[in-house]
């Protein structure tokens, strides 16, 4: 087994590479990098020099430049500015270096976990991602809570009860739930729990309450809770309805071998057989579906989640990153949550032993 982890996490360094290499190709042919939309601030007078004395200079000159440097003056709107304004924008935010070597110097920096600043926020990177991340933390690891905690129960008792009427009725609801947007259903929790038309029973934005200073413990948890229940729900609507059928599935697999036959033959009860025998073989593709839920709840449905109940995390982070070219914040969260993703990966399998020690990677791979 010692093996197998060793492998793995060796086979982490060239995923990784490729992963942000791939994207870093990618972004090359990106028209409206960062220095195309300084030029147009500077022509339209909508632009902050701070911008380019302060935190762009810097981290450009630590790892980025995303855009090709031959382009010198050829920026569209960038007919109305000097070629040397131009050139020195460039060698600010590190775009006079060619591709190899600012992808290079990126990946060094990145070993460290150093991220940089944003070209626009004049912020580490790093403060960055740790200021948003309880955000995004708090609405993946909720909604795959409560998907557990609903999917698992529901999803024996169906399999217990296959093709009985609640079988039925509940694969009914769930088909229809699983069919349902995140962000629709968002709205319609905002619409009749938020003060949209008809109650106002929980809060319409934010993660807690403008007096949250003034709190003690007690009331500081409740106040989160109130404030986090309407966007958990919204993002666990799809998980919920996957993980319910998958659970069944597995269960009803279980059920049909031949040693639950066995057992039965044994004389032992229903109860026995299903927590004492299924539950183990059965839950092993549930426990590997964990890492993979909580990574989708974590990334996937968070960028709607977070903009339709105003939540400043993760999700808009990248989003407005994405928007406005900050490539130090786009690749180093990037570089982290794959990084986080990999070992999330790793993890898994090790569960896997944990609940079946007849599993074996190491036998499996030789």
């Amino acid at each position: 087994m010692i093996g197998y982890i060793i492998r793995r996490v060796l086979f982490i360094i060239p995923t990784l590479l490729g992963i942000m290499l791939i994207n870093f190709a990618l972004v090359q042919f990106v028209p409206g990098g960062p220095v195309e939309q300084m030029i147009h601030q500077f022509e339209t007078g909508t632009s902050n020099l701070n911008l380019i004395g302060g935190s762009g200079g810097d981290a450009g000159q630590k790892e980025s430049g995303f855009q090709n440097p031959k382009q010198e003056s050829t920026y569209r709107g960038a007919k109305g500015l000097p070629e040397e304004f131009i050139n020195d924008l460039e060698r600010q935010f590190g775009f006079d270096k060619p591709p190899i070597e600012r992808f290079i110097s990126m990946m060094k920096n990145y070993l460290t976990f150093d991220f940089g600043e944003s070209y626009f926020r004049s912020i580490a990177v790093i403060d960055l991602v740790i200021e948003k991340m309880p955000v995004s933390i708090s609405l993946g690891l909720w909604s795959t809570l409560l998907a557990y905690l609903i999917s698992i129960p529901l999803g024996i008792r169906k399999a217990v009860s296959d093709g009985s009427n609640f079988d039925t009725i509940s694969s009914g609801i769930i088909i229809i739930c699983y069919s349902l947007p995140g962000f629709l259903f968002a709205i319609i929790l905002l619409v009749f729990f938020a003060g949209g038309s008809y109650y106002q029973w929980f809060p319409l934005r934010g993660l807690t309450s403008d007096n949250w200073a003034d709190l003690n413990i007690i009331e500081r948890a409740l106040d989160y809770l109130w404030h986090i229940t309407l966007p958990v729900l919204a993002s666990t609507i799809g998980s919920f309805a996957t993980l319910t059928l998958l659970t069944k599935n597995s269960f009803v697999d279980e059920i049909k071998k031949q040693y639950v036959t066995t057992a039965k033959a044994k004389g032992l009860s229903d109860t026995t057989i299903l927590y004492g025998h299924i539950f183990r073989n059965a839950m092993l593709i549930i426990i590997a579906g964990f890492p993979g839920l909580f990574i989708s709840a974590f990334f996937g449905g968070s960028l709607i989640i977070e903009t339709i109940f105003s939540l400043d995390g993760l999700g808009r982070l990248g989003f407005e990153a994405a928007l406005t070219r900050d490539y130090p914040v786009m690749f180093g969260t990037l570089y982290f949550f794959g990084l986080l993703g990999l070992i999330i990966g790793l993890i898994s399998d090790l569960v896997y032993v944990l609940v079946d020690p007849r599993i074996d990677f190491e036998g499996r791979n030789s």
